[in-house]
């Protein structure tokens, strides 16, 4: 099966058992999918939480809090790559006010309806949910104050393209600001592979300097990258053992060479304002 209909159907399936009663997570075989903790727990306070549909929070798959240490001012425009059942955007939305507006982009038809319910419910007004994909945003140049993204980059096939559409959409001097999984070094690719699955990245995840590279290489200057969780081997221990690895021979391979991370960076701002450089 194609990588891009790989996380179509995960993320269809997750969505259904949020409507049918049921948690984004997978039940007793949580562990071997990997939606489960560490990766997903604790990430947001009960005080964010409370506010928000059950539904929205059921849904959650994501490795981090991007609302919770993006930079967000009153009146600015959000984006979120890869939406979901619309947590973040719901979040983002409150804190840029009425005057602001929060966009979700989702390519899973039954992500998209959750989060227009969960919307519905919030009665959060300044949102809209688009149906796309993050390496082909439906949006124009220099239309958004700030990005963000919840664990999503990380399972594009194509992430160049994720990053240089992420610059085109962004406004000068706009912010790119991000949650997603990265490794540290080098190791077995066979393991990395299984790790990954653990954590739940289809596609993988980058190295931290390759993603600050690809960052760069996209026209992003400021780029910065500072770890929010590190996933130790304990942590993957039951899951490893059950892919009948041998967790004690190779945890100095794999201990604390996975993390959550918060990423940030800048699109240069303008150094005009002519129709040759920007687009207003």
């Amino acid at each position: 099966m194609e990588l891009k209909e790989q996380v179509r159907e995960k993320y269809g399936q997750a969505a259904l058992r949020v409507n049918t009663g049921g948690s984004s997570c997978c039940g007793a075989s949580a562990a071997l999918d990997g939606c489960c903790d560490p990766i997903t727990s604790n990430l947001y306070s009960v005080t964010e939480t409370s506010e928000l549909p059950h539904e929205a929070v059921l849904a959650s798959l994501g490795c981090g809090n991007p609302t919770a240490l993006a930079q967000l001012n009153p009146g600015e425009t959000v984006l979120d790559l890869g939406s979901g059942g619309g947590i973040d955007v719901l979040l983002s939305a409150r804190r840029v006010g009425p005057a602001g507006k929060a966009y979700g982009l989702d390519m899973t038809d039954e992500m998209l309806a959750l989060a227009r319910e969960n919307q519905r419910k919030a009665g959060v007004e300044n949102v809209e949910f688009l149906r796309g994909e993050i390496e082909h945003i439906p949006l124009p140049d220099n239309s958004v104050d700030v990005i963000i993204s919840n664990c999503v980059i990380n399972l594009s096939a194509d992430k160049d393209r994720v990053l240089k559409e992420a610059f085109r959409v962004l406004k000068p001097g706009g912010r790119f600001a991000v949650s997603d999984v990265v490794t540290r070094g080098e190791m077995p690719p066979e393991i990395r592979e299984r790790v990954l699955l653990w954590v739940g990245c289809i596609a993988g995840a980058l190295e931290e300097n390759e993603y600050r590279a690809k960052l760069t290489a996209a026209g992003f200057e400021s780029v910065d990258l500072e770890p929010t969780r590190i996933y130790r081997v304990e942590d993957a221990r039951a899951f490893l053992t059950g892919q009948g690895i041998d967790v004690d021979m190779l945890a100095p391979q794999i201990d604390g060479k996975f993390m959550s991370a918060f990423i940030r960076a800048v699109k240069p701002a303008a150094a005009c304002c002519g129709p040759a450089c920007c687009n207003g």
